[in-house]
C-alpha cells in the first residue's frame, strides 16, 4: 500500500471498475456516491415483493466480465452464477414473432427459413465479425484514446480495411441479407451503441458476434448481481465507500485538484477519477478556466438515446413469455428519425420488454410476473410528466396485449415510471441520456472526450461519455483503462 489517495466519483460499473484497479495498484481509494446504493444506472428497485433491475438488462460479452474478475485472481463464479438464455430473445413483427435460438446451427436454420441461402451468408458475415471482435474488443477498446499513435501498430494498420471503420453497418449488412426481418435482426445490436445503423461504423458488426456467438446470459440476482459482485470485490480490496454523499466542488491549486468537497466532508487527494456524468463534472464542479470542453462543444455532441422505463408488477403469469422481447411491429425508420434526426416524442414507438421472472423465481411473488418496459427516445426531450408517461404506457401495453392475446393492463398491481427528468435528477445525466455518447465514427476512440483532463493534471474520467463507449462491458474496460493512466501519470 502506498500513501497516495484517489477519490472516485460515482459507483456505476465504470466507477467500481476504476476503484478496484486503483486499489490493486496500492492506492487508498474512496468512492463517493450520491445515491444510497452502488450501481449508478444499474441500481435495483424493490417494492411490494418485486425486484427490478432499473437499468441494463442484457448480459452480453461474458468473456469481458470473466477477464475483469480474473485480473484480481477471481472468477465470475466466485460472485454470481450465469445461465444462458434460450431463446436469446424474441422479436415481434407486424405478422407474428421470431425466436432467436441460442444455438448457432439453430440460428442458421432460422435464417434459411426466412431467406433461402442466408445461412451460408451468415457464416461468411460472422467470420468478419469474429475478426472485428478479436481486434476491436481485445485490442482497440483497451487503449486510452489520447493519441492517434496508439493505433499505429502493424496489426491495426494492416487490418484497417477488414475492420471497416469508414463504412456503415447498415450498408455492410445489406451486402449479405435482403430480407427486411434479417436486416433488422442484424441491425438490432448496434442500437445499444446509440446511433442509427447508417451512422454506425461496420466495425461494430462485432456486436453481432457478441449476440450470436457470445450469447445472452442472465446473472443470478439480475444485473444487480453483477453490481454486488463488483462491489464485494472492491471492498475486499480495501476500497472505502461513502453513500448518500454528494460532491460539491473540486478545489484546484496549480492546475491540480487538491481537495474534493462534498456536502458532508472534505478529502485531500493525489488524483480524482470522475465516473459521474462528464459534462456535469466539468460544467458544475470545475471553474470555467479549468474546463477542457465548452458548453458549445457538448451541445454539438451526438447523444445516445434516453428512454421511458416502466417497472411493472403483474398479478398473474403470462401464457408464453420469454425473458427478452423486442417489439418491431411498427416501422423503425420513423421512430429512428424521431430519436436521432428530428428529436420529438415518438408517434409509434418500438419498445423492449424484459420479463425476468421467467428465469428467476426470486424477483416476483409466486404466481406473479416482473416486467420492465423500455421505449427509446431522444435525449433532451421536455415534458415527461406522468400524463405523458401514462399515455405511452397504454400505447405499448395495448400493442403487447394484441400480440400476446391476453390481458395485461387490468392485471397491473405495481407500476413505477422513469424517464428523462429522472435520469437528470438521479445521475446528473446530460440531456437526460440513458446510454452516454453515441458511437458514431466522429465520436469513436480519439474523437471522444478525453479520459484525462486537458487542464487539470490529476483529474481523470471514466464511463459512457469517454473511451471506449456506451454499454456495460465497455464501462468495465473504461475503469481499467483510466486506472492505468492515473497510475502511469501520477508519480
Amino acid at each position: 500500500m502506498n500513501d497516495k489517495s484517489v477519490v472516485v466519483i460515482g459507483s456505476g460499473f465504470a466507477g467500481l471498475s476504476a476503484a478496484s484497479f486503483m486499489a490493486k495498484q496500492g492506492w487508498n481509494v474512496t468512492v463517493i456516491e450520491k445515491n444510497e446504493t452502488p450501481g449508478g444506472r444499474a441500481r435495483q428497485l424493490k417494492e411490494n415483493g418485486f425486484t427490478f433491475d432499473m437499468g441494463p438488462s442484457f448480459y452480453w460479452m461474458p468473456d469481458v466480465f470473466e477477464r475483469y474478475f480474473n485480473q484480481f485472481g477471481k472468477d465470475v463464479s466466485d460472485y454470481y452464477t450465469l445461465k444462458r438464455l434460450d431463446p436469446s430473445y424474441r422479436i415481434y413483427w407486424e405478422d407474428g414473432f421470431t425466436d432467436l435460438p441460442a444455438d448457432y446451427e439453430g440460428i442458421k436454420e432460422l435464417f434459411d427459413s426466412i431467406e433461402p441461402g442466408s445461412a451460408a451468408k451468415l457464416d461468411k458475415y460472422m467470420k468478419g465479425a469474429a475478426y472485428k471482435y478479436e481486434v476491436g474488443v481485445n485490442k482497440l477498446v483497451y487503449k486510452p484514446g489520447l493519441s492517434l499513435t496508439e493505433f499505429m501498430d502493424w496489426e491495426t494498420i494492416s487490418g484497417v480495411f477488414k475492420l471497416q471503420v469508414f463504412s456503415s453497418i447498415k450498408k455492410h449488412i445489406a451486402q449479405y441479407f435482403d430480407n427486411p426481418k434479417l436486416r433488422q435482426i442484424m441491425e438490432f445490436p448496434v442500437l445499444f451503441l446509440g446511433a442509427l445503423p447508417e451512422d454506425t461504423p461496420a466495425l461494430y458488426s462485432l456486436m453481432n458476434y457478441a449476440d450470436i456467438k457470445g450469447g445472452t446470459w442472465y446473472p443470478e440476482g439480475g444485473m444487480y448481481g453483477v453490481v454486488n459482485g463488483m462491489y464485494q470485490l472492491a471492498t475486499e480490496l480495501g476500497v472505502n465507500f461513502k453513500f448518500n454523499e454528494t460532491v460539491k466542488d473540486l478545489v484546484i491549486t496549480d492546475s491540480k485538484v487538491k481537495t474534493v468537497v462534498t456536502d458532508s466532508a472534505t478529502y485531500t487527494v493525489d488524483a480524482v477519477i470522475s465516473g459521474a456524468d462528464y459534462q456535469f463534472t466539468e460544467q458544475n464542479l470545475l471553474p470555467a478556466s479549468y474546463r477542457s470542453y465548452s458548453e458549445k462543444y457538448w451541445d454539438k455532441k451526438v447523444m445516445a438515446p434516453s428512454c421511458i422505463l416502466f417497472y411493472v408488477g403483474l398479478n398473474k403469469k403470462l401464457k408464453q413469455p420469454v425473458h427478452h422481447t423486442l417489439f418491431f411491429d411498427v416501422p423503425f425508420e420513423q421512430h429512428g428519425k424521431e430519436i436521432y434526426k428530428d428529436p420529438k416524442w415518438p408517434a409509434e414507438p418500438l419498445f423492449y420488454v424484459s420479463v425476468s421472472s421467467v428465469t428467476d423465481n426470486n424477483v416476483a411473488p409466486e404466481g406473479m410476473e416482473n416486467i420492465v418496459f423500455l421505449i427509446p427516445i431522444a435525449a433532451g426531450l421536455k415534458g415527461d410528466d406522468e400524463e405523458l408517461r401514462n399515455k405511452y404506457f397504454e400505447i405499448i401495453v395495448k400493442r403487447m396485449e394484441k400480440h400476446l392475446g391476453e390481458s395485461i393492463l387490468n392485471e397491473v398491481v405495481y407500476k413505477r415510471s422513469y424517464a428523462v427528468s429522472d435520469f437528470m435528477s438521479d445521475y446528473n445525466s446530460f440531456k437526460g441520456n440513458a446510454y452516454g455518447l453515441a458511437n458514431t465514427l466522429r465520436q469513436t476512440a480519439i474523437f471522444r472526450p478525453s479520459c484525462q483532463s486537458k487542464k487539470v493534471k490529476n483529474l481523470f474520467y471514466t464511463g459512457q461519455l469517454t473511451v471506449p463507449g456506451p454499454g456495460v462491458p465497455p464501462s468495465l474496460i473504461s475503469g481499467e483503462v483510466v486506472a492505468k493512466q492515473v497510475h502511469k501519470k501520477i508519480k
